[in-house]
């Protein structure tokens, strides 16, 4: 009797756990470019063309989970908050779209660019860090360069390290810092890109 008591809750709990995990809703999410339209800017008799890419994440990012860091030097791997796309996809997207928006003058085309034909410069992004650590901060850190296509030297190249509080642990808000702290990161790329004639 005891036996088969022990086997009913086992079941019983092994049921009410499996139920609980299948009521929770996965939450999907997605980066988003600078909102605000271009700027008409003058006709440039020849407009330049800009690749963005490649842009390489650290492989710890490069899963459908969302990865915050905590502060005991490990990491939480959300099950249940999750990028809709590829990470490293999106971040390019972003990026590309940024810089298209910034660049007016400009034809911005994300890597691979091969069916549009040749670029004059590439954007090559390495980013070390693309992360949040809860109710602390929203942090990115990359390393850049712009290249000359057509006689591959180096033009401009830098660190970028951007950190930003954030006071509110959850999800949609450290998505929301992070598309911010893309933009920044845009804006910087823009203005290297704006000292090159």
């Amino acid at each position: 009797m005891a036996k088969q008591l022990s086997k009913w809750f086992i079941a019983v709990s092994a049921s009410t756990l499996l139920s609980a995990c299948m009521s929770t809703p996965t939450q999907f999410y997605v980066l988003e470019p600078l909102s605000e339209p271009p700027h008409s800017s003058s006709t440039a008799d020849k407009k330049r063309q800009i690749g963005v890419g490649p842009v390489s994440i650290p492989a710890l990012l490069e899963r459908k989970q969302i990865v915050t860091r905590l502060p005991d030097n490990s990491v939480k791997i959300a099950e249940f908050h999750q990028w809709a796309s590829p990470l490293k996809d999106n971040v390019s997207q972003v990026l590309t779209r940024n810089l298209a928006t910034l660049q007016t003058g400009d034809l911005v085309r994300a890597y691979p660019w091969s069916a549009y034909g040749a670029v004059d410069y590439r954007i090559i992004i390495d980013i070390i860090r693309f992360d949040t650590r809860p109710e602390q901060s929203v942090n990115l850190e990359a390393d850049w360069a712009i290249m000359n296509e057509k006689n591959h030297t180096l033009l401009s190249n830098g660190r970028t390290k951007i950190e930003h509080q954030l006071d509110d642990p959850s999800y949609p808000a450290a998505v929301k810092a992070l598309d911010k702290i893309l933009s920044e990161f845009s804006q910087e790329l823009s203005q290297a890109l704006g000292k090159i004639q």
